[in-house]
């Protein structure tokens, strides 16, 4: 029973650092389009109005990767160890695993 519960707590710490990775990097995606959205906004004004305007190219933010690899079971273990690492707050463990189990 032990080496079962082992194997789930490692597999929920995996799938969690999976899921906050993802979240990170569609944070990261936002904050650059919306700088590069910004940036092409103050050259638009800059532009004369003679000129027409340049096309201009956004970056898609990156697609976050797939947490389907682990088991809910297992990403719940994941986030119970990163409660009990004092990772996660309560609230947060509590958020986390009503978002894994749908409710």
């Amino acid at each position: 029973m032990g080496l079962l519960r082992m194997a789930a707590r490692t597999a929920v710490v995996a799938g969690t650092a999976t899921a906050v990775s993802g979240r990170v990097s569609r944070r990261q995606a936002n904050r650059y389009a919306q700088k590069e959205q910004a940036q092409a906004e103050e050259q638009q004004q800059n532009e004369p109005e003679d000129e027409p305007p340049a096309e201009q190219e956004t970056a898609a933010p990156t697609p976050a990767p797939a947490a389907g690899d682990a088991s809910v079971g297992d990403q719940l273990q994941q986030l119970a160890t990163l409660k009990d690492q004092g990772v996660l707050s309560d609230e947060e463990f509590t958020a986390a695993k009503a978002k894994l189990l749908g409710i």
